[in-house]
C-alpha cells in the first residue's frame, strides 16, 4: 500500500499556479473552448459493483471533468458483469483486491459502493493510501465507526462526499435555507417517517457459492461480521440483516432514512452536532411501512412517485421522539402512506413546508412558489453531487455532503435502532452530540459499537 504521500491531484493543483507560459500549451491540454483537458481530469476507482455502483457509473460519464480507470469487486465474476452492462465502450482495469488497485492505478480517489458492514473498513484503509473519497449512504454500521472514519479523514486530508444526494440538488438546498434562515420562524415540530429497522438473520443452509471466485472471497465479503456458510439470501440481501446494515432498504432506516433525517439536519442548521434527548414512543413490533390505497396526500403534499418501492417492506417498527437544544421535536411518526418518505414536513410559527426529494410544497403557498425557487433539476440527481465532490477535489474544499455531516445524520438513524433495541417505552435517554454518548444509560452506551471478526478490525491512526 502506498504511504501517505500527496495525490496527484494535489501535485497538479500546485504545479497549475506555476505555469506562467499556457500558451506554450496546446488547447486541448489547458480545456480550452469549453473542453475539459485531461490533465485536469479526476481519475476515479469503483469499489463494489453492485446495483447502485452501475447507477452512479451512468452518472460519471456525464460529469466531463471525472474519468472511471479502473474497477474492484472481490466477487470476480462481477466485474465483467459491471463492464457488460455499463462499460462495453471502456477500458476499464480490473482488480479482486482494491488495495492492489489503489497502489497500481494513479487515482485520485475512489467511490465506495460496498457493502455497508465492510464500507468503514474500506473507507479508512483507502483514506491511508491517499484516496480521497465518496463513500455510499449509509456511511457505517456503527455510531463509533462512523466517528473512526470522520478522525481518519481529517488525519488524513481526505476530500469526502457521503451519498445524500439531496444535499447538493438546488431545490432540496434552497429550502433547507428557507426553513434555516427564518423563513418559518422557529421551528416548533418537524414530522419525519417512522422507518422500519433492521431484520435478524433467521438463518439458512450452506449453498453452493456462485462460480469464479477466487478461494476466499466470501471471507473478504464477509469482513466484520460473524463468519457464517454461503447462502444465496444472505448475500443478496444483504441490507435486510442486522449484522450487514442497520435497515437499509425502501422506507428502511438507514436505507431512506440517511436521506429524510439528513434532510431534517440540513434545513435545521445542525449539520455538526444533534439531538440532545430520544425517547420511545411505543412497543417495538413487526409491521409493514404502512397503508397504501389510497396514499394521502392532500393538498400540501408533494406526492412523489417513488412509494410503490415501500409496499412490502416489513421489520421492526415504533415511533420515536426526539429533541434539539433549542427545544425543536423531532416526531419520526410517518407510515408510508403520508408525507415525504426522502424528507421531513417542517412545522414553524409561521406556516410549513415539507421538503421531498426534488419537490417542495408549502402553507403558506406562496413560500414555496417565490420567484427564486430554482425548480426542478435541470440534469439526473447525482450529477450534481458528483460535481460537487470532483470539484471539492481539485479545490480541497469541504463538500456539500461531507464526511461529518454524514455521521450526524447517520447518528439519528442508528439512534432508533438503540431505542428500540432498548425498548424502555417512554424513558427519556439523554443524548450528548458532543461527546456522542448518552448520559443517563450505560446499557444504550454499549449499543454504540460492535465486536469486528480478527483480521477486520478498524486500522490504527497512527
Amino acid at each position: 500500500m502506498k504511504k501517505n504521500t500527496p495525490t496527484r491531484r494535489a501535485f497538479l493543483s500546485t504545479t497549475a499556479a506555476a505555469l506562467t507560459l499556457p500558451t506554450l500549451l496546446p488547447s486541448h491540454v489547458l480545456g480550452r473552448n469549453g473542453a475539459t483537458g485531461p490533465n485536469d481530469r479526476v481519475n476515479i476507482g469503483i469499489i463494489g459493483l453492485g446495483g447502485r455502483a452501475r447507477d452512479l457509473a451512468r452518472t460519471c460519464k456525464l460529469v466531463s471533468e471525472m474519468q472511471i480507470v479502473s474497477l474492484c469487486d472481490c466477487l470476480t465474476p462481477r466485474q465483467d458483469h459491471f463492464i457488460s452492462k455499463v462499460g462495453k465502450d471502456q477500458n476499464w482495469s480490473k482488480y479482486d483486491d482494491f488495495r492492489q488497485m489503489i497502489e497500481k492505478e494513479n487515482l485520485d480517489g475512489v467511490m465506495i459502493e460496498t457493502t455497508t458492514h465492510a464500507r468503514a473498513w474500506v473507507t479508512i484503509l483507502a483514506m491511508q493510501s491517499g484516496m480521497d473519497t465518496y463513500i455510499e449512504k449509509p456511511m457505517c454500521l456503527t455510531i463509533d465507526e462512523g466517528r473512526q472514519m470522520v478522525k481518519a479523514a481529517r488525519k488524513y486530508g481526505r476530500v469526502t462526499q457521503i451519498g445524500t444526494q439531496q444535499r447538493s440538488m438546488p431545490i432540496n438546498n434552497w429550502a433547507s435555507d428557507l426553513v434555516k434562515n427564518g423563513a418559518l420562524g422557529k421551528i416548533k415540530i418537524v414530522l419525519a417517517p417512522n422507518f422500519v429497522g433492521p431484520n435478524l438473520w433467521p438463518g439458512g443452509p450452506e449453498e453452493k457459492m456462485p462460480e469464479g471466485g477466487k478461494s476466499g472471497w466470501w471471507d473478504i465479503w464477509t469482513n466484520q461480521a460473524e463468519f457464517r456458510p454461503y447462502n444465496k439470501r444472505l448475500h443478496v440481501a444483504w441490507n435486510h440483516w442486522a449484522n450487514y446494515d442497520a435497515g437499509g432498504r425502501s422506507f428502511g432506516v438507514t436505507g431512506w432514512g440517511a436521506h429524510s433525517y439528513d434532510q431534517v439536519q440540513r434545513a435545521l442548521g445542525t449539520d455538526e452536532t444533534g439531538p440532545v434527548e430520544v425517547v420511545l414512543e411505543e412497543p417495538v413490533r413487526i409491521l409493514d411501512s404502512g397503508k397504501y390505497e389510497p396514499r394521502h396526500t392532500g393538498e400540501d403534499g408533494t406526492n412523489q412517485v417513488n412509494y410503490d418501492s415501500a409496499k412490502n417492506i416489513v421489520g421492526p417498527r415504533a415511533k420515536v421522539r426526539m429533541k434539539y437544544a433549542n427545544g425543536t421535536e423531532l416526531r419520526l411518526h410517518l407510515d408510508s402512506d403520508h408525507g415525504p418518505g426522502l424528507g421531513a414536513i417542517f412545522v414553524g410559527e409561521k406556516g410549513k413546508l415539507e421538503i421531498n426529494r426534488n419537490k417542495i410544497t408549502s402553507n403558506p403557498k406562496s413560500l414555496a412558489q417565490s420567484a427564486d425557487n430554482p425548480g426542478p433539476n435541470k440534469k439526473p440527481e447525482s450529477q450534481y453531487h458528483l460535481e460537487n465532490w470532483v470539484e471539492c477535489i481539485k479545490t480541497r474544499n469541504r463538500c456539500n455532503a461531507d464526511i461529518e455531516y454524514g455521521q450526524r445524520s447517520s447518528t439519528l438513524c442508528l439512534l432508533v435502532n438503540i431505542a428500540r433495541d432498548l425498548g424502555r417505552v417512554g424513558e427519556r435517554l439523554k443524548w450528548d452530540p458532543a461527546a456522542e454518548r448518552f448520559t443517563n444509560c450505560a446499557e444504550a452506551n454499549q449499543l454504540l459499537a460492535r465486536g469486528r471478526r480478527q483480521g477486520y478490525e478498524l486500522p490504527e491512526l497512527g
